[in-house]
């Protein structure tokens, strides 16, 4: 099977409302064969995001690419302003949330692929916690 292109304008991709969170899903599932998914997290101002949780078999990739997000790794919290690249690998405790009055976005890299199907799980259990 052949891989295509993809080429999205800014803001597009498919959208998923976590109350405090927007995620918008780049590239997944069969657009690239499972090996990795790619999305944006903006997190509005003094907001919580994922809560602490950890993945036994894949790695994250982050950037900041807006704003300032706080981090946790394992057990250390920092602060990561726009520009800064974190490499999460598998089975490392990690959050992020945004401290600061303006929206905050990381853009993620998930590898190997297979996040997008536990969306609307994470989006029914945000809703629920309205």
């Amino acid at each position: 099977m052949s891989i295509s292109s993809i080429i999205l304008p800014p803001g597009c991709g498919r959208s998923y409302d976590c109350g405090p969170m927007q995620a918008v899903f780049k590239a997944d599932g069969a657009e690239t064969q499972g090996r990795y998914s790619v999305s944006e997290w903006t997190v509005a101002p003094h907001s919580h995001g994922p809560g602490p949780h950890s993945h036994e078999e894949n790695e994250e990739l982050f950037l900041v690419t807006e704003g300032t997000m706080a981090v946790r790794v394992g057990e250390e919290w920092i602060d990561a302003p726009r520009g800064t690249f974190l490499r999460i690998p598998a089975g490392v405790i990690h959050d992020f949330e945004n401290r600061t009055d303006k929206p905050a976005t990381l853009f993620n890299v998930f590898l190997p692929g297979a996040f997008e199907h536990m969306m609307p799980d994470i989006v029914r259990w945000f809703a629920g916690q309205k």
